[in-house]
């Protein structure tokens, strides 16, 4: 019996210079494996790419049948192939010129030399997803390994390395492995002045109080306030990137004492959305630590809790649309992402200041306990990124 090995590798970048309906939907199954991740983290500084756990799902989902396609449909919330226009439209406005500077999305299947796909698997994902195919030595796992990770940094201009180790690969049933590498590199419409960040202080997550770096700056935001179904408030702020198709969004509890916990289960793309529509328009000063986040985080657990079960279950399995020549199970889903953010913008890589306000002067938004923030292309409501900041 093969294994399909499910290799999800995501880079986040934010450099120092620098139809919804399948958008939306295709953000919701990464966002709720989020929410599982968190759980069991909830100190931890997190990153992950809600599109590229749909990319790699939306591929292996073309090649499923039976109840492990039903699984994944379920979770997933859209068929891929019912909804092939719209991915294929999403695809192409994320490549788009406007768009070539600030992300890449890439995607990969290594095939084992000599193993056979079906045409229309193959055929249907360089289509939907733009995958393209290569065929590796697994029985070499030292350069196999070695040449997916080439792949993977290539896309990622350096910024995600390592992802896949040898004994990974090293066993003799590996046949396959789906990779996914997103680059993102923006530069703020409306920068940060490097002489306005101060060393402040950051109530961690953890309850301790951190001097971190944090940058300031006067200028016009959207912001506004919404809560979550039982009444726990939240602030919410919208950073554009140059050429406003991305933004990075922030959300913040009102209350010192309400954990990103108690917020994090109400998120999906319709309650980001909703935000986009209550925002308005206001000058303030902003204030908001620089903050490098990675993590690489091991998805099978989040996502045997969402009901895709089958597809590790090597009695269970069925991915007849991939080959018919032997039965294949997934055997590891991961993925690696990074996010640096600085005073320029958002790159996939010491005096204290006592602030005193004058009474007409703009409010001040201070960013200064854990947060969530999502990278999001507004044409499409894509969640690109996501994370939770408990300490920068």
């Amino acid at each position: 019996m093969g294994h399909l090995s499910v290799l999800l590798l995501v880079g986040v970048a934010v450099s120092s210079v620098c139809s919804q309906y399948s958008g939306e939907s295709g953000s919701d199954i990464g966002i709720q494996v989020f929410d599982q991740i968190a759980k069991s983290r909830p100190q931890d500084n997190l990153v992950m790419s809600p599109h590229g756990i749909a990319n790699v799902l939306g591929m292996l989902q073309l090649g499923a049948e039976g109840k492990t396609k039903k699984q994944l449909v379920t979770a997933m919330r859209y068929n891929v192939n019912g909804s092939a226009k719209m991915l294929k439209r999403l695809q192409k406005s994320l490549a788009s010129g406007k768009n070539k500077d600030l992300v890449t999305v890439a995607n990969a299947m290594f095939a084992q030399s000599g193993f056979k796909m079906e045409d229309a698997f193959v055929s249907k994902n360089r289509e939907v997803f733009w995958c393209e195919s290569r065929s590796l030595d697994f029985n070499d796992p030292k350069h196999a390994a070695a040449s997916v990770n080439d792949w993977v940094a290539n896309r990622t201009k350096g910024m995600i390395e390592n992802l896949v180790s040898p004994d990974m690969l090293s066993s003799a049933l590996t046949r396959l492995v789906a990779v996914n590498a997103i680059y993102f590199k923006g530069m703020w419409k409306s920068r940060f002045q490097p002489r306005n960040t101060k060393k402040r202080n950051f109530n961690g997550g953890d309850g301790q109080v951190h001097q971190v770096p944090m940058m300031s700056q006067l200028s016009v935001f959207n912001i506004g306030s919404t809560s979550t179904p039982d009444g726990l408030q939240y602030t919410v702020i919208e950073l554009p990137y140059h050429g406003n198709s991305m933004s990075m969004l922030i959300a913040l509890p009102k209350e010192d004492s309400t954990p990103l916990s108690a917020i994090i289960p109400h998120i999906s793309t319709k309650t980001i959305q909703s935000w986009m529509e209550r925002m308005r328009q206001r000058k303030v000063w902003l204030v908001i630590p620089k903050f490098t986040a990675e993590a690489e985080t091991d998805l099978k657990t989040p996502l045997l809790a969402l009901g895709i079960t089958d597809m590790f279950d090597q009695d269970k399995a069925n991915f007849r649309s991939i080959t018919k020549s032997e039965q294949l199970s997934v055997s590891k889903a991961l993925q690696k992402a990074r996010i640096e953010v600085n005073e320029d913008g958002t790159k996939a890589s010491a005096a204290t200041a006592a602030i005193l306000m004058a009474r007409s002067s703009p409010p001040w938004v201070i960013v200064d306990r854990p947060f969530l923030f999502f990278v999001r292309h507004n044409p499409t409501g894509t969640v690109l990124f996501m994370g939770q900041i408990n300490k920068p």
